[in-house]
């Protein structure tokens, strides 16, 4: 019994209340915070907030402190490792009931959810027991990792979130699509087929178990799960592709053709992936004319960008130029021409290169009289212009170009 009335006290001795003006800031920088938010004010929120969670912290200082305090003589008739186990247990509660009291560290956690501070959002979040979690909590952690690109932390948090809300469908499909990237298919449709035992009407988790079989190459099975997809309704982009590709991989081309054909269309004739299967498919099943045209329009779609490949190919020659390699320099300059088919200065720096880093002389001439027959037709030359063409008449009438360049 007296042991008992011991931790009685202690326990009263750890819920004294901090100072009654920190508690009333805490509360008025909390109701701040909120009446912000709920103006989608999270700019101000923030401030709010972070100034209530450092207090928070503070306060649970202050508490902690108090305990260290607690008449430890009570004690004595313990074991040593028993009392010295209560003390950081009691220490502890004191710590984690004060606060950053968890309604805190999930408020501010919001806000920078909603700010898409990932990081900060996760780096709160993980450390707050999962009981003292809400739902809402849960599934911005989850999704805080998801955004970073940390696929194993995502899987892991939005597997703890399933165990404790196991009929969200959204995170069911998020974990199996989780799993699947993280090479466990298998893993994956074990786990929305659990779900879809209970519920088989769900589209997300149906989506997920059909990719997640086509993933893993099961594509009979993926065919079935993309089939019931379409007769419920759902005749998006991806389950009519996926739907072809899975028949296409069983050789069952008839069944491919009209899924393929209806996801081009819906790709507004712009996937290029699409354009190739259907073309093959096409050609197999002897439309012929339909599938020269689906390759013709996949090699179009493939191309690269040439705005784009004119930047990175006279940025590679400039960069190969300046650090003496000369022959990939020269490469790439040509590769530019192939995007660029009128640009002077670059026919005026593969001959330059050619005249004074390589032996072959005549490609040097090639390049020089290239220029000239481009850069004579320009109307308005610049003074840098005039100078380039200045300088390779006079190459061209003083050096003999042969294999090797001489002068004349």
């Amino acid at each position: 019994m007296k042991r008992i009335l011991v931790l009685i006290n202690i326990v009263l001795l750890l819920t004294i209340v901090s100072k009654a003006e920190d508690i009333d800031s805490l509360k008025i920088y909390i109701e701040a915070g909120d009446s912000c938010m709920q103006q989608y004010n999270t700019f101000e929120a923030l401030k709010y907030y972070q100034r209530a969670y450092e207090l928070g912290k503070a306060i649970a200082g202050k508490q902690a402190k108090d305990t260290l305090k607690l008449p430890i003589e009570y004690l004595d008739q313990m074991p040593e490792e028993k009392a010295e186990k209560i003390i950081d247990q009691l220490i502890a509660g004191a710590v984690n009931s004060a606060t950053a009291p968890y309604y805190i560290s999930a408020k501010l956690a919001d806000c920078y959810y909603k700010r898409g501070n990932y990081f900060q959002c996760s780096e709160l979040l993980k450390n707050t027991p999962e009981d003292s979690l809400s739902h809402e909590s849960f599934r911005q952690l989850a999704y805080s990792y998801q955004n970073q690109g940390d696929n194993g932390s995502y899987v892991y948090w939005t597997g703890r979130l399933v165990e404790h809300f196991p009929m969200d469908g959204e995170m069911v499909a998020g974990l199996t699509l989780g799993l699947s990237r993280d090479n466990q298919a298998w893993k994956g449709i074990e786990c929305g087929l659990k779900y879809y035992l209970k519920d088989s009407t769900n589209i997300l988790v149906n989506r997920a178990i059909a990719d997640a079989y086509f993933m893993d190459r099961q594509f009979d099975k993926a065919v079935n799960m993309y089939e019931r997809l379409l007769q419920q309704g759902d005749s998006t982009f991806n389950t009519l592709y996926s739907a072809g590709l899975s028949y296409s991989m069983i050789k069952d081309l008839d069944r491919a053709y009209p899924y393929l054909r209806d996801a081009l269309f819906l790709s507004q004739m712009q996937h290029a992936n699409c354009a190739w299967r259907l073309g093959v498919v096409c050609v197999d099943t002897k439309r012929f004319e339909e599938g020269l045209g689906c390759l013709n329009l996949a090699t179009q779609l493939l191309l690269p960008d040439t705005t784009t490949m004119k930047a990175i190919t006279l940025s590679k020659g400039e960069a190969y130029y300046l650090t003496e390699h000369y022959d990939k320099a020269v490469e790439a300059w040509k590769e530019h021409l192939a995007y660029n088919p009128s640009s002077l200065a670059t026919y005026y720096n593969i001959a330059s290169a050619y005249y004074y880093y390589h032996p072959d002389g005549q490609e040097a001439k090639t390049y020089y009289e290239k220029f000239l027959n481009l850069a004579r037709k320009e109307e308005n030359p610049t003074q840098q212009l005039k100078e380039m063409i200045e300088k390779a008449e006079m190459l061209l009438r003083t050096t003999n170009f042969g294999k090797s360049k001489t002068k004349k």
